[in-house]
């Protein structure tokens, strides 16, 4: 699976707004976002749960699975978040 490269400036940002970029622009290249996962660290799982400027339409818990923007999250188990593209 091909991961995203994402440039410096945008990792010091918190997880909504660079993973929104990263979503759009990997969807602007012919990627569905059925075909992403973000893969977060805790802390940034945390992060964007906690995100009080988040519009609620923009995160969901159903079914027991959680998505960012309809691309499905994977909590824990990096050491750094990625956007992992399907090949």
């Amino acid at each position: 699976m091909p991961r995203s490269a994402a440039p410096a400036s945008l990792k010091r940002l918190a997880p909504a707004p660079r993973f929104r970029a990263e979503i759009e622009e990997a969807e602007a290249s012919g990627v569905s976002r059925d075909a992403m996962t973000l893969r977060l660290t805790l802390g940034d799982c945390t992060a964007l749960k906690r995100d009080r400027e988040l519009p609620v339409a923009d995160i969901s818990f159903a079914g027991g699975v959680m998505r960012y923007l309809g691309v499905k999250v994977e909590p824990g188990g990096v050491p750094e978040s990625v956007l992992d593209l399907e090949a």
